[in-house]
């Protein structure tokens, strides 16, 4: 694997989990869709809400850069990471309504888990 691919895929996995992170609290303060009209709406979560678009466009470029070079099976497993920051995140965070739970965390360490064996090298076994 080469690290400039890695790099694309941890680029990909840091946008698609501050997308995410942006349309929560974007949608937490955002009216319900049949109010929109009803009145003015605050313009800091409309800009963090396309903010939160463009970083899942971005994502997705850095993504298809990252596929050039990595196996399928590597680059998803390291794309699932995102799943554990957004976790940490937005318990982590205040204004994101989430928390912490003995079951959700173990859920995330066995996500990581999964993503180290899935792209921990194999010893070289001396064959050419």
């Amino acid at each position: 694997m080469r690290p400039r691919s890695l790099a694309f895929a941890g680029c990909s996995v840091l946008l698609v989990t501050l997308a995410q992170l942006g349309m929560r609290w974007s949608m937490m303060r955002l009216p319900h869709p049949r109010d929109l009209f009803a009145g003015a709406i605050a313009p800091l979560p409309v800009a963090i809400l396309a903010g939160a678009v463009a970083a899942y466009g971005a994502s997705l470029v850095c993504w298809l850069v990252a596929l050039r070079h990595l196996p399928l099976n590597r680059a998803y497993s390291i794309l699932s990471l995102s799943y554990a920051l957004v976790y940490i995140a937005a318990a982590s965070l205040p204004g994101l309504g989430g928390s912490f739970s003995l079951r959700r965390s173990l859920g995330v360490v066995l996500v990581l888990a999964g993503v180290t064996l899935i792209n921990a090298r194999k010893p070289d076994s001396g064959r050419a």
